[in-house]
């Protein structure tokens, strides 16, 4: 996930423990946090059996999925939490 505070990209985090440092860009109060993701590759492509050929936009050599196959969990799937920590203890 591309994770924007503020106008500002903090970057992005794709794996545990699913963190960015928000220090420097934090405000008092009204703060604008923006987090993008993305979805998974088997999603895309039983998305794209769902529709025209010509509308398609995956490109691969072996599709296993269907347009009924179940979709797998993706996205943002639990709650954003803002955790404080000490200085110099993240990692």
């Amino acid at each position: 996930a591309r994770v924007r505070l503020n106008g500002r990209d903090l970057g992005v985090t794709w794996c545990a423990p699913w963190r960015v440092e928000i220090g420097d860009v934090l405000k008092e109060k009204d703060n604008r946090l923006e987090i993008e993701v993305a979805n998974l590759w088997p999603n895309r492509l039983i998305g794209d059996r769902l529709l025209p050929l010509e509308k398609q936009v995956a490109w691969t050599t072996w599709n296993p999925y269907k347009a009924d196959s179940e979709l797998l969990p993706s996205g943002l799937l639990g709650p954003v939490r803002i955790t404080t920590q000490e200085k110099g203890g993240m990692q």
